[in-house]
């Protein structure tokens, strides 16, 4: 089982959202999204979870991270609560962790569940942020990640939008994993 990190950040000041809503629009980063956690199991935090449309995201399984055990998910089959981080080790499967802030944090302080791979995004356009705002921003995991993994070289551009992969130093990495996302991400320009 491998933890994968998946996030779109602004270059910078590494800002993911304002408020409850991503401040850009790139269809290119969506489809990206889309395509890498298409039939896998991701995490979100509950308050991400309840920004999805209708609270369920079409053909992937869903842990919700909460510490409220009786929280209601939309789908019972299809998605279920997580009271911990460490109960991620008891799936089989690959776990796409998609956010929020807080939740990303929460993997990478964590020893045992720390991420094995980030699909690190980095959005290079203007967004507008009122000093009224809350922005939501993901600073301290970027820290951590610049400490403890290792940048792979290559870049992949496309829309605005830099993506590459940080593999975490010292373990042991899922190779079918990296592949299959670096395949995706060379040939992304070409997919339908």
């Amino acid at each position: 089982m491998s933890v994968i990190v998946i996030w779109c950040r602004h270059k910078g000041d590494n800002v993911i959202g304002i408020h409850n809503r991503i401040p850009w629009s790139v269809p290119s980063d969506m489809k990206r999204f889309r395509h890498l956690t298409w039939g896998k199991t991701i995490l979100a935090g509950r308050k991400t979870y309840e920004t999805f449309p209708n609270r369920t995201l079409e053909n992937r399984r869903i842990l919700v991270l909460t510490s409220d055990s009786a929280y209601e998910v939309a789908d019972r089959e299809a998605h279920h609560v997580i009271a911990r981080l460490e109960d991620v080790q008891d799936y089989a499967e690959d776990i796409y962790v998609v956010g929020g802030a807080g939740v990303y944090e929460a993997f990478f302080k964590n020893t045992q569940v720390m991420p094995d791979i980030v699909v690190d995004s980095v959005y290079n356009g203007n967004i507008n942020v009122s000093t009224q705002e809350k922005v939501i921003d993901v600073s301290a995991s970027v820290k951590i990640l610049e400490e403890k993994y290792f940048h792979l070289p290559s870049v992949f551009e496309l829309d605005d939008v830099e993506t590459s992969l940080w593999i975490k130093k010292g373990d042991f990495v899922d190779q079918n994993v990296i592949k299959m996302i670096l395949n995706y991400l060379e040939n992304e320009r070409t997919l339908p």
